[in-house]
């Protein structure tokens, strides 16, 4: 449970900012990257808070301090931080930089890290607090550095080439549609600071963010086709100055803001959501010219090339089987009782460890028990760790990171003996039905994730219900699970993602869920492809989805007089697809359980 140390780090932090004559901090999970997932030594939120989520942000002032996260933390967040500390705050209800309007006060001196925090952030936020008569100023180094003091160091795992038969396009023809990009647009150079984005453009994976292939490194993109690469000297091997040739100039990280105030006279494309406000301050404080537009790599990397889309089918064949083994394995075991979070999550983690090209899970396995499965983004630990009881509900959500691709699965199972109480069929039936219309529609060319949201809740919402998340993310190849900017979810709180057009060659999860608070969670989770569709008379180009996720769902939990007859159709014909990509990889008594597991309803 809660640690005292929570109470000492946040009087230490205090200190700290008293001796900055500021009266307040911002401490997002964030890096220098805008990353998602953050390395160790970026953890600073959970640090200070206890909080483990991958999304929130704290406002510490002298006398009072609060903690923002969405409704996927809405239980987590109180499980794991201390309420007489942190004032509960939901997002998007209210934000960090309008409770800090409301509580700062006039005078306050509010500080933030200019290289954790967007441009876009830092302009709202600083308007705010000055109609509220406070100022936002930007530390020189981070007040949390200076007192954590077992702070880990940054990653020196060396950075390593990613293979072309797996990367389907070279480095140098990337480099050369960048600089087509900047030649068309007028400009000289382009920031490439999102970690996924570097690692796509120069082929290049890496270690240092637990779950995701990356190397903490920046690019500098010019026209004429050449970049720098900005990475810590210790990282790069010889074989990775080979690979990335005379085009690519290698800089310590360090030389990176340098490098930015170089670039004097010059007109540069950052990326307000992928790069940093310490960025923007640089170049515009050396006189060059910044230009704002999307990341110049983030479409082509999320619109897959036919050697990715071929990768992820294989991984995601490899990947069904191991969750096959998986299923069998707990259908035997579950209803001893012996089982727990943590132990699943190892023997499901086992599974998949016997693929020679797994590299890491994607991933930390959701692996939730009864009440635990209702935090949406529930992480176990050794705290919170609970037993699997017979007749209870069990989520798990997990995912792997193969060469060839990334992996993300959800199944809920129900733990017997016993058949589960009507409302918990119910409700999975109501999710089921969801993804089975989202899986089967058919959308015209220039359709957003956003419009295609409503499809997978419809049936929730008929019953009073819905979930609090999204229901659809971007996946990369052999990159980040979570990767934009495609994403299918509500549009209300303006959620980056949901305006974007869904194009042909884009991954994206498939997830609608319900959670009962205290008591269960379902989620069903396949991965999808988006890909043409051709049909007769069809006026203007039209697009659907590949099935790419082939592993059986419970049907023991389906109440089948609540689908129609074209959703049995879904599941007989998913289920057959499912016994034909599995049963080769399978024998003994797991091949004798898929089939089970795979007859018609």
């Amino acid at each position: 449970m809660l640690m005292p140390t929570h109470e000492a780090r946040l009087s230490a932090l205090r200190e700290e900012l008293k001796r900055r004559n500021l009266t307040g901090f911002v401490v997002p999970i964030s890096d220098e990257h805008m990353s998602e997932y953050v390395g160790a030594y970026a953890q600073r939120l959970e640090w200070l808070t206890g909080f483990g989520g991958s999304a929130g942000t704290a406002v510490v002032l002298l006398d009072r301090a609060a903690i923002f996260v969405d409704g996927r933390y809405t239980l987590q967040v109180r499980d794991q931080v201390d309420g007489r500390l942190f004032d509960y705050q939901s997002v998007p209800a209210t934000s960090p930089a309008a409770w800090l309007a409301g509580h700062a006060g006039a005078g306050a001196r509010i500080g933030y890290d200019p290289w954790l925090h967007g441009q876009p952030w830092v302009e709202a936020t600083a308007k705010l607090l000055d109609e509220a008569g406070a100022a936002l100023v930007a530390t020189q180094g981070n007040p949390i550095d200076a007192v954590w003091a077992d702070q880990p160091a940054q990653s020196l795992a060396p950075a390593v080439p990613h293979a072309l038969e797996h990367a389907g396009e070279g480095s140098e023809a990337k480099r050369a549609r960048v600089a087509e990009w900047l030649g068309e647009q007028g400009l000289d150079a382009a920031v490439v600071s999102a970690l996924d984005s570097v690692a796509w453009l120069l082929n290049v994976r890496g270690e240092d963010v637990a779950r995701t292939p990356v190397a903490l490194s920046f690019v500098l993109a010019h026209a004429d086709g050449t970049a720098e690469l900005f990475i810590a000297p210790e990282k790069v091997t010889p074989e990775l100055a080979q690979h990335l040739g005379n085009s690519v100039r290698i800089a310590p990280r360090e030389a990176f803001a340098p490098a930015l105030a170089a670039l004097a006279g010059k007109k540069v494309a950052v990326d307000p959501e992928r790069s940093v406000a310490a960025v923007f301050a640089a170049l515009e404080g050396a006189g060059a010219k910044v230009v704002r537009r999307l990341d110049p790599t983030v479409l082509p990397r999320a619109t897959k090339n036919p050697v990715e889309q071929a990768g992820h089918r294989a991984a995601q064949a490899r990947d069904g089987a191991a969750m096959a083994r998986f299923l069998h394995w707990l259908e035997g075991e579950g209803p001893k009782g012996t089982v727990t979070e943590l132990s699943a999550a190892a023997q499901l983690q086992a599974f998949r460890a016997a693929d020679p090209m797994l590299r890491d899970l994607s991933f930390d396995t959701i692996s939730g028990a009864g009440p635990n499965g209702a935090q949406c983004h529930y992480r176990v630990c050794e705290e919170t760790n609970r037993r699997l009881d017979p007749g209870s509900v069990y989520l798990v959500d997990s995912g792997g990171q193969y060469a060839d691709g990334t992996t993300d699965i959800t199944r809920t199972v129900w733990i017997g003996p016993g058949e589960a109480p009507a409302e918990v069929k119910d409700r999975f039936t109501r999710v089921l039905k969801g993804h089975i219309a989202l899986d089967r529609i058919v959308f015209p060319q220039g359709t957003v994730g956003a419009q295609l949201d409503t499809l997978a809740r419809q049936y929730l919402w008929a019953a009073g219900l819905d979930y609090a998340h999204g229901t659809g993310h971007g996946v990369g190849s052999f990159l980040s699970v979570h990767e934009g900017p495609q994403r299918i979810a509500k549009s209300a709180g303006g959620q980056a993602g949901t305006g974007q057009e869904l194009l042909a060659g884009m991954i994206l999860s498939n997830e609608p869920g319900y959670y009962k608070a205290g008591e269960y969670g379902i989620r069903i989770e396949n991965l999808v492809l988006v890909e043409e569709r051709a049909i007769a008379g069809a006026e203007g180009r039209y697009l659907g989805f590949e099935t790419l996720t082939f592993v059986p769902i419970a049907r023991d939990l389906v109440d089948t007089t609540l689908l129609t007859r074209d959703e049995v159709a879904w599941w007989n014909d998913y289920h057959a697809k499912v016994r034909k990509v599995l049963a080769p990889q399978l024998d003994g008594a797991a091949l004798a359980w898929l089939e089970a597991a795979c007859t018609p309803l």
